[in-house]
């Protein structure tokens, strides 16, 4: 096995690669942004019922997805590491596209579920691309690289929602058909540039018993400090979870936004996210490094999580919205420390089992959170719509003295 000292030296002329996995990335945020606007609207329609119910539906829909990316993201990272990056990324391109056409058709709830069963393990692919970033970036850039992640989701949030929230006004099935469309536009792209960063070096046996998520939990877990960053970045991304999961429910009930007003307010997040993780963070970290970049997140995110909680007016929540993406800074930072602690051919590995973590935080995030939404909102007990935002918070403070401990250890 290869340690971090004798890991593979990046290859030369990653521009153009570079650009296409971001590129990659944008689109899939689009995809997911283009829906969000609609999910409450389109399940009502599917199932009937309340705004509150609804909840609870896209709840399990989010569920689902996750267990899937739990399962599936180190057995997509170890086959990359064995056949390659770009087979794993075309091939779930094609079915990817071929999903969001029958969620555009979907006339049930049940079919609706079995789709967000595929969509889970399509995106299971971002272990996949961050482990590309990683063969192709030296080892002091990897955590500002991995930020670049984060800002080409922002992009895609700028557009998805914006778009998604415009074509909702057309029907709850016109931005299916749209992300069809760039899925399948983005396999033609992937097509020509994409090349493979996989070489006989690195290149490892597909081992069945690491391509699990325990599996590959006890491997990459036996690397020194490893194992707390993953069980931190577990709790902070279950805290995160916040937004996606209850973010157009909440909005409704508490300020009676519509679609398009949703859509304005995740574009306005993700322009603050391609500015904080595109270009910010790769002049904090070389500054302050990746431990103090991420003490400072956790306190800003839960400062964030309590205002969020408690007010009460839609303008200030808008106006607030992009400023609460000065917080994401916490993500590429830890993926930069558990990444320099691997070797090169563990990146897919390891980027499977960060995907695992975060989606089994998305397994349990989405149920816990969106039940708080609707125990808070059922006119039969306190009323607090942004109760989830008070349990992030109290789980900001939760990591922040985890990470205290973690940064003694090290010392």
């Amino acid at each position: 096995m290869n340690t971090p000292e004798t890991a593979q030296q990046p290859i030369k002329s990653t521009r153009l690669p570079f650009v296409f996995i971001l590129i990659t990335l944008t689109l899939d945020a689009m995809g997911i942004g283009l829906i969000l606007p609609v999910m409450p609207d389109l399940i009502r329609e599917v199932s009937g019922g309340t705004l509150g119910t609804a909840a609870i539906w896209g709840g399990i829909l989010a569920t689902t997805f996750a267990v899937m990316q739990f399962v599936f993201g180190p057995v997509l990272g170890s086959l990359s590491d064995r056949f390659g990056r770009r087979p794993v990324l075309l091939i779930s391109l094609v079915v990817m596209a071929v999903d969001y056409l029958v969620m555009a058709l979907a006339g049930t709830i049940w079919l609706l579920f079995l789709t967000r069963v595929v969509s889970g393990i399509t995106a299971a692919t971002q272990s996949t691309a961050a482990a590309f970033i990683a063969d192709i970036s030296a080892p002091e850039k990897k955590s500002a690289n991995f930020g670049l992640i984060g800002a080409a989701f922002g992009i895609g949030f700028v557009l998805g929602p914006a778009i998604g929230g415009l074509l909702a006004e057309f029907g709850t099935r016109a931005p299916f058909y749209a992300a069809a469309s760039l899925a399948a536009m983005n396999l033609v792209l992937g097509y020509f540039v994409l090349p493979e960063t996989v070489t006989d070096a690195i290149r490892r046996p597909l081992d069945w018993r690491r391509a699990n998520p325990l599996g590959a939990l006890l491997q990459i877990s036996k690397l020194k400090g490893v194992a707390a960053l993953l069980t931190l970045f577990f709790v902070y991304e279950f805290a995160f979870i916040v937004y996606p999961a209850t973010w157009a429910y909440f909005t409704q009930e508490r300020f009676g936004w519509a679609p398009s007003m949703v859509g304005v307010s995740l574009a306005s997040f993700g322009i603050s996210m391609v500015i904080v993780q595109g270009f910010l963070i790769r002049w904090v970290i070389p500054k302050f490094g990746e431990v103090n970049t991420i003490t400072y997140g956790f306190i800003f995110n839960g400062l964030a999580f309590v205002f969020l909680s408690s007010v009460s007016l839609g303008w200030l929540v808008l106006a607030f919205t992009p400023v609460t993406a000065f917080g994401a800074v916490v993500t590429p930072a830890l993926q930069g420390l558990m990444s320099s602690a691997a070797g090169a051919d563990q990146q897919g590995e390891l980027q499977g089992v960060i995907a695992s973590a975060k989606s089994l935080a998305m397994i349990l995030a989405p149920l816990v959170l969106t039940w708080l939404f609707y125990h808070f909102t059922d006119d039969v007990g306190i009323y607090l719509p942004g109760a989830a935002f008070a349990l992030s918070a109290a789980l900001m403070v939760l990591c922040f003295f985890v990470f205290l401990g973690w940064r003694r250890g090290q010392s």
